[in-house]
């Protein structure tokens, strides 16, 4: 009698994995996210070069605010073409730390 309440207390051991099938469209999706995953970093790339452009300008003519300006656009695109290009690792380091909890 004692045995059973105590299976009752002790906790079961659950496996929840992720299901790529369990839902219709999930294929798309996939192809959505990795479409994009690729304009985010087109545009990053893109922001980097106007950035840039911008920083050259602003040093070549003397103009401080702009070339500052520059500077925090490279920043920020390589700082957005990092999280683009590492987003699915980052994830998956995440998930692995939430199931060691």
């Amino acid at each position: 009698m004692w045995i059973h309440r105590l299976a009752l207390l002790i906790p079961m051991d659950i496996e929840i994995n992720p299901n790529s099938d369990g839902l219709p469209g999930i294929g798309e999706l996939r192809t959505i996210v990795g479409a994009s995953m690729t304009i985010g970093l087109i545009l990053a790339v893109l922001a980097l070069i106007v950035s840039a452009i911008v920083w050259a300008l602003g040093a070549n003519s003397s103009n401080p605010h702009l070339a500052g300006r520059g500077k925090f656009g490279v920043l920020v695109g390589l700082g957005a073409a990092v999280i683009c290009g590492a987003s699915v690792t980052l994830v998956n380091f995440f998930w692995n730390v939430g199931q060691a909890v």
